[in-house]
């Protein structure tokens, strides 16, 4: 990995020296202020867990749990500053954010959806802040970051599901140099969670990645990826995505995705030695959009991430609970989306999809799962509120006994209303 991520630096580099006489995003910087934006995302978050057959979140100090469900409701603000660069040769520039989280409901006995992190009687924190920033740098269309950072790489990526995103610190080298490519390299050193708001609360020793996409045509991208977490795994991922639009209403697309994982080190996550893909067509016409998936894992253990951030699963049958990621799993998708804008409701949209699996090995036999979600979003088309969103989410996730034995799921109704307002200040 290591001889892979210096090799692809020397890459960009060396396009990015070869090309001064060519326009670049760095000819064009206007300056370290003028090219300034900050922005602001305000986000309230309810979300309700009802669990079933006696089971919860929250355990009890004689065993079993204090409810059978768990439920949060908070109010999160994220401030994000980005500079320009200054002019010449190499720019330089900073990143910075301010975060923060306010509990508006939900006691020690409810909670566990990962909303707030817990005090020391058990009981979920009432606020929560962090801040942080990075320097960096650009030499024509190639920059070097280097501090706090989100990430969004398939084999490293920042999860954003709750209130506040993970923040990883590091260095991350990103080069669009030639028309189509992009380039990028990096080592992460700390990773936060959602909760956690301290330097490295998912305890990250050291992982090195790298990556390249390419647009081969205007339908058709392809992407590799790779990572070495130390003591933990090496990861490998593929992408292959084409569009064939059929007329001016009717598109086909076709989605890949793949990842193989082998431990290495330590492993510190057990024996993992896993390879999962997953192929998803999509048909739209006008409105509608029709998807069908399919998702398959072999090897000796299921498909792991986490300490790689929790946003590292990059498969069409990742959902709103389950990834259906289990050892030897196989998985079905069926999605409808339905547009509004179409029927004069701009900025309207549904969705409704069923998932299934089966063949998961665990000690007890077969196990097998299966996930039902709906979903609805209205973002605000115009006025002092444009772009404030409201989005309703529900989840029915059941399995049978054998994968319950085998894994964190357990059967569960999972709703989430989400309302966020993205706000561009400068």
């Amino acid at each position: 990995m290591r001889v892979m991520k210096w090799s692809m630096i020397a890459l960009a580099v060396s396009a990015g020296t070869t090309q001064f006489a060519m326009a670049s995003s760095q000819d064009d910087s206007k300056g370290f202020i003028e090219d300034s934006t900050l922005t602001s995302k305000t986000r309230m978050l309810y979300m309700n867990r009802d669990f079933k057959n006696g089971a919860g979140n929250i355990a009890k100090p004689g065993g079993g749990f204090k409810s059978g469900y768990s439920e949060d409701w908070g109010l999160s603000e994220l401030l994000n500053y980005s500079s320009g660069f200054t002019q010449g040769t190499i720019g330089v520039g900073v990143d910075a954010f301010a975060m923060g989280t306010l509990r508006l409901d939900g006691g020690a006995g409810r909670q566990g959806n990962g909303l707030f992190a817990s005090k020391s009687d058990g009981s979920p924190e009432d606020t929560q802040s962090k801040a942080g920033g990075a320097i960096k740098f650009r030499l024509s269309d190639t920059v070097l970051k280097y501090g706090n950072q989100f990430v969004a790489s398939p084999v490293f990526s920042t999860d954003d599901s709750r209130l506040l995103p993970e923040v990883a610190t590091g260095t991350l080298i990103t080069s669009h140099e030639i028309k189509g490519l992009e380039l990028s390299a990096g080592r992460f050193t700390a990773i936060s969670s959602q909760t956690g708001m301290y330097h490295d609360s998912l305890h990250l020793p050291a992982a090195n990645i790298a990556g390249a996409t390419y647009q081969f045509t205007d339908n058709f991208v392809g992407g590799l990826a790779a990572s070495d977490v130390d003591d933990y795994f090496k990861k490998q991922y593929i992408n292959l995505n084409y569009t064939f639009p059929i007329d001016d209403s009717q598109v086909l697309n076709f989605d890949f995705n793949g990842y193989r994982t082998s431990s290495q080190g330590k492993e510190l996550a057990r024996n993992v030695d896993n390879k999962i893909w997953s192929l998803a067509a999509a048909y739209s016409i006008g409105a509608h959009k029709f998807t069908l998936a399919h998702q398959r894992s072999t090897g000796d253990s299921y498909y792991y991430y986490g300490v790689d951030g929790d946003g590292t699963i990059f498969l069409a049958n990742s959902v709103q609970y389950s990834d259906f990621n289990g050892k030897d799993e196989r998985s079905w998708q069926a999605r409808y989306d339905l547009n509004m804008a179409t029927y004069g409701v701009p900025g309207l949209s549904f969705m409704a999809r069923y998932i299934t699996g089966d063949n998961i090995s665990t000690d007890t036999g077969e196990g097998k799962e299966h996930e039902f979600n709906f979903e609805s979003k209205y973002v605000m088309q115009e006025g002092p509120a444009k772009d404030l969103s409201f989005r309703l989410r529900s989840a029915v996730y059941r399995n049978n006994g054998n994968y319950n034995v085998a894994s964190d799921n357990t059967d569960n109704n999972d709703v989430r209303i989400i309302v966020e307002y993205p706000l561009n200040i400068l």
